[in-house]
């Protein structure tokens, strides 16, 4: 048994299973997930689990590059795209329209949606190399 780290079977084999440049996306309870990435739906009620939660566990494990956030969410969620960019600190930021974001999230290996309501709490991961 796995005794740390990210416990959820799913999200570890997409990790372990990512390559270089693969995306990821990490949504809230209301993003339209697209049908083509494999989903990982992990609502349970209303904020179980929060994204941020989801989110800083991901960033122990994933080797990121290049995050992609909605460009809305630096004026309707400001707090959550500075708590996203804390995570990220040295990760090259790209802010693309929220239109052009939903259309990344279908070139992701996978679609982790969390409970979070708090809005455009979205990001797309670039997997980096460790080397």
């Amino acid at each position: 048994m796995k005794k740390k780290g990210i416990l959820n079977p799913q999200i570890s084999k997409v990790i372990a299973s990512m390559g270089h440049r693969d995306f990821l996306t990490v949504c809230d309870a209301g993003f339209p997930v697209p049908l083509e990435p494999e989903r990982i739906d992990l609502t349970v009620v209303e904020g179980i689990p929060r994204f941020m939660d989801v989110l800083s566990a991901i960033a122990e494990e994933l080797q990121v590059e290049k995050i992609y956030i909605a460009k809305e969410t630096t004026e309707v969620s400001p707090k959550r795209y500075k708590e996203m960019k804390v995570l990220f600190p040295d990760e090259e930021v790209e802010l693309i329209p929220h239109t052009e974001f939903m259309e990344l999230s279908h070139k992701a290996r996978a679609t982790i949606r969390t409970a979070e309501f708090t809005s455009y709490s979205n990001i797309i991961l670039k997997s980096g190399v460790v080397y």
